[in-house]
């Protein structure tokens, strides 16, 4: 039996990178899926791929930064699929290598409000409907938030507030079998394409500080993990940080 047989996935952000390669293993693995994001185009080629693979599929176009947005994802997904198993909030928006000095006050607002108040907002949503049967939520934070990367300072603490929020509710939600955890990845994604374009000297300095000496795969080498934690080989894990990295970090 597939490791997701039965189990209905919200999972935002996943028009793209790292949140359609968690959304392709799900498939695989015989979840429903309820995929969101900003870009309604993505999301419909997204979707379509991931029925290709057998999976049943709705799409939410919306913004993670609007507590409206999270409520009609959590909404639509009862109406579509009558529960919520497994929430993972992957969605972030950033602003990279801006110095500490520079951040304005419009990115502050977006790294937060699509990462930190995105995450809350979701969870929020989802907690009256999974407290009943349990369930997983994962959450994404950052090796840069854990490090403190030079260039990251909004970033780096929006990813250590969602690590702080999860240890919590982890505390609080246990008693309801809800588990929390949290994945920091070194991915490819987009983002991080562009990024290490831009900046070909941070570029090599990653590189170096990955033990086995590779950038991850969204699919091939992060979605495993948060299909793990989506899955019920996970169920004696919750309030942990997985390093999904390639050794970046090592605590």
């Amino acid at each position: 039996m597939k490791r997701l047989a039965g189990k209905v996935a919200i999972i935002t952000g996943a028009g793209q990178g790292v949140g359609l390669g968690i959304a392709q293993a799900y498939a695989d693995g015989g979840a429903s899926l309820v995929i969101s994001g900003r870009d309604a185009d993505k999301l419909r080629g997204a979707g379509a791929e991931l029925m290709s693979r057998g999976a049943k599929v709705l799409t939410v176009p919306g913004d993670v930064r609007k507590r409206a947005s999270a409520n009609a994802t959590i909404e639509a997904a009862l109406r579509e699929f009558g529960k919520i198993d497994i929430l993972v909030n992957n969605a972030q928006s950033s602003v990279p290598g801006t110095p500490l000095e520079q951040i304005d006050d419009a990115t502050i607002s977006m790294t937060i409000e699509s990462g930190l108040l995105g995450t809350l907002y979701h969870m929020q949503a989802a907690f009256p409907h999974m407290k009943e049967r349990g369930g997983s939520i994962i959450n994404f934070g950052s090796r840069e938030g854990v490090y403190g990367g030079v260039g990251f300072g909004i970033y780096a603490a929006t990813k250590e507030a969602i690590r702080g929020l999860s240890r919590t509710a982890a505390r609080e939600w246990g008693k309801y079998k809800i588990r929390v955890n949290v994945v920091c990845p070194a991915a490819l994604s987009p983002a991080a394409v562009k990024f290490l374009a831009e900046h070909p000297k941070e570029a090599e300095m990653y590189k170096s500080q990955i033990a086995l000496g590779y950038f991850g795969d969204p699919f091939e080498d992060i979605a495993p993990v948060v299909l793990f934690l989506g899955s019920e080989d996970s169920r004696y894990v919750t309030g942990q940080t997985i390093n999904t990295d390639g050794g970046q970090q090592m605590l």
